[in-house]
């Protein structure tokens, strides 16, 4: 027993009645997990959607991109072109942050595919006196698909049927449009199932110098914790690094229960300041500010300074509690407990953290905690701080965060999240599909040339790059690797290159970056030793060895270089030697190309023939090329279509060249 034609096409029926389209869309893009999450773009950017559109036979397709805001709700409508094999692009502009949604339509175009066919009558001298009527036909059935105006307007230009000329006139561009308008109307065609996500964010989502502190260690005065007014009032040596975004160590009143001591000590001695991630004491918890930094005005004040600096304050997000937290009392059926009924500390074995107790997000009361931490985002968006760097946000359900971004978003479409997730790539991923604005990456641990290259070329390259956003940080307060370790100076800067002039986002813990802090707590251990989790560090900024100038000057070639200043991702290029590393970021807009190798041995002179690869840069072989020096004057002429030599010594293991092709094939004079 056969079922119903009908029931069979029910899933891919146009929805007008008729017959099922015969066109086909596949393979659309952006498009992530099918549209269940949004894709990502930043503001200003062109949506660029890519699809396979086909159908049987040979007749010629009309198809279109509709996009729409949803404050708005109207759909703009563009032409999609055709760019070979049956793939067709449409682009649009997005001028708005928040929430797009995209939908693609596709139908056969039978006035387009008569034109055709008449062209190719004519040109093989057949007769197309038959091809007149069937012309005017079509017209005429356009026509009547039209509202009143539109349909006398169409009416008129029937009259090109009656010309000698009919043949030419026919293509009339007013006249295809109109066809083309009703044939619209009339002939729904086929369309995605559901129209696509799109979320856009603000730019700093994209682009952003993450600077990472610890306020109470801005007094400048050794023995005195520092405020918010003391670290206002050095800002300007952030300023001068080139820095957009200043990221402040939580701020909150920190336990005393448990408190940890100097590099982690179980006990704190009389004094220990213990660890901002342990939030919460008798002053309050996760919407008071610790009182020796200061108050609200001081914080406000604090925030209005960096602005005038072109400076945005973001805030640590950690959704823990130190165990005299007043939600412990307050909320004990919040957090988990032991057979005993004491309140579990937190632990990651062999790992402990005795100064901090996590929430249940699971228990009977899960809703009255969700709302409380959101009602905890909102209060700080409220005094104003617009990012959030979330702390360890893989230890808490999935649900939660898509929840919670959503609510704050669906108000504040321009609330920016850091993940800090350093955790299993596919976890990471999906923190970034429900809604995490960019992610802390496995940056830190790639270090052998192949890795390196082939990890910048994954997270800054589509699918991947449709929602996933990586920051890279060379080192964190958690994170001393052991390449500075062992590295010295030299891999200081090539740690701080790769970082700075891969990807759009990067971010270094200050000052103990620029002032080359390298001593671990312990042979093989990754925490610094005396960390300033645990202690107020006192430090001289303008040490004469101090990487502010050079960290200066990274941040100086992204902000002017087209390429770097727009997230272009690097196109890593062949180099000769198994510890150079070169890529170049090329926007096709600007004509600009920034050309960076670093030596991954910084203590070994290093020398290898690079070999550009003129078809994914854009450049023409038989071209010269002039390559200026970003990081010291002078410039040299590179042959047309030859491979150069490239040294990198011990004093100079990062070189960075803005690679400038000649209109003409040979050497200038």
């Amino acid at each position: 027993m056969h079922a119903p034609i009908r029931s069979l096409a029910s899933g891919i029926m146009s929805g007008s009645g008729g017959p099922p389209p015969r066109v086909v869309i596949d393979r659309v893009a952006p498009e992530v997990d099918g549209g269940r999450f949004a894709a990502k773009r930043v503001v200003g950017e062109e949506l660029v959607v890519a699809a396979d559109i086909l159908c049987d036979g040979h007749e010629e397709l009309d198809c279109r991109l509709r996009v729409r805001h949803q404050d708005t709700g109207c759909w703009t409508e563009v032409p999609m072109t055709h760019v070979g094999n049956d793939r067709w692009q449409g682009m649009v502009a997005l001028d708005r942050i928040g929430p797009w949604s995209y939908d693609v339509v596709a139908r056969i175009d039978d006035y387009a595919t008569w034109l055709r066919d008449l062209a190719r009558r004519i040109a093989g001298d057949e007769p197309v006196t038959a091809e007149r009527a069937v012309g005017r036909e079509l017209v005429a059935a356009a026509a009547a698909r039209l509202p009143p105006e539109r349909r006398k307007l169409l009416a008129s230009l029937l009259t090109v049927f009656d010309a000698a000329d009919w043949a030419s006139t026919a293509a009339d561009p007013r006249l295809v449009d109109l066809v083309a308008e009703a044939e619209r109307q009339g002939n729904a065609g086929a369309r995605l199932d559901a129209p696509r996500p799109v979320w856009v964010d603000r730019r700093r989502a994209a682009i952003g110098s993450w600077y990472e502190v610890f306020p109470r260690s801005w007094s400048g005065e050794t023995g005195r914790h520092g405020t918010f007014a003391d670290l206002a009032g050095r800002l300007e040596y952030v300023q001068r690094m080139g820095f957009d975004v200043l990221y402040l160590t939580p701020i909150h009143p920190i336990g005393r229960a448990h408190r940890k001591g100097r590099n982690n000590a179980v006990t704190a001695a009389t004094g220990d300041v213990g660890s901002p991630w342990a939030i919460g004491a008798a002053e309050g918890g996760h919407t008071a500010i610790h009182p020796a930094l200061g108050d609200f005005a001081d914080f406000a004040r604090l925030r209005h300074r960096a602005a005038d600096l072109g400076l945005e304050l973001a805030l640590d997000l950690a959704i823990q509690c130190a165990p005299d937290h007043p939600w412990v009392t307050e909320h004990p059926e919040w957090f988990r407990h032991r057979p005993d009924g004491t309140i579990r500390y937190a632990e990651n074995p062999p790992k402990k953290y005795q100064d901090i107790v996590p929430f249940d997000f699971a228990c009977p009361a899960w809703e009255a905690l969700w709302q409380a931490l959101l009602d905890v985002v909102l209060f700080w968006v409220g005094e104003g701080v617009r990012i959030f760097r979330v702390d360890n946000p893989h230890t808490k359900p999935f649900a939660f965060w898509e929840w919670l971004i959503a609510e704050v978003h669906s108000d504040h479409p321009d609330v920016l999240f850091l993940s800090e997730a350093f955790t299993r790539p596919k976890t990471m991923f999906r923190l970034a599909k429900l809604g995490f604005t960019c992610s802390y990456t496995y940056f830190t641990w790639r270090t052998e040339k192949e890795e390196t290259g082939r990890y910048l070329e994954e997270v800054t390259t589509p699918p991947l790059a449709d929602f996933f956003r990586p920051a890279f940080w060379p080192n964190t307060p958690d994170i001393l690797h052991a390449t500075l370790q062992e590295g010295g100076r030299g891999m200081f800067e090539v740690r701080l290159a790769l970082a700075a002039l891969s990807v759009g986002t990067w971010g270094i813990y200050g000052p103990a970056m620029e002032l080359l802090e390298a001593t671990p707590l312990k042979p093989g251990s990754e925490e610094y030793l005396d960390s300033e989790k645990y202690e107020i560090r006192h430090r001289d900024l303008d040490r004469a060895d101090s990487l502010a100038p050079f960290i200066a000057r990274l941040n100086a070639i992204r902000r002017e270089e087209p390429a770097l200043s727009r997230n272009r991702p690097p196109i890593v290029q062949p180099i000769d030697d198994d510890f150079l590393l070169a890529w170049v970021r090329h926007d096709a807009d600007s004509g600009s190309r920034i050309l960076v190798v670093v030596n991954l041995d910084p203590n070994t002179p290093r020398s290898g023939l690079l070999r550009l690869d003129h078809e994914k840069l854009g450049l023409t072989p038989g071209h010269p090329i002039t390559a200026h020096d970003l990081l010291a004057e002078g410039s040299e002429e590179w042959p047309a279509g030859q491979p150069v030599r490239l040294t990198l010594t011990a004093d100079r293991p990062v070189l960075v060249r803005r690679l400038v092709p000649h209109a003409r094939a040979e050497m200038p004079a």
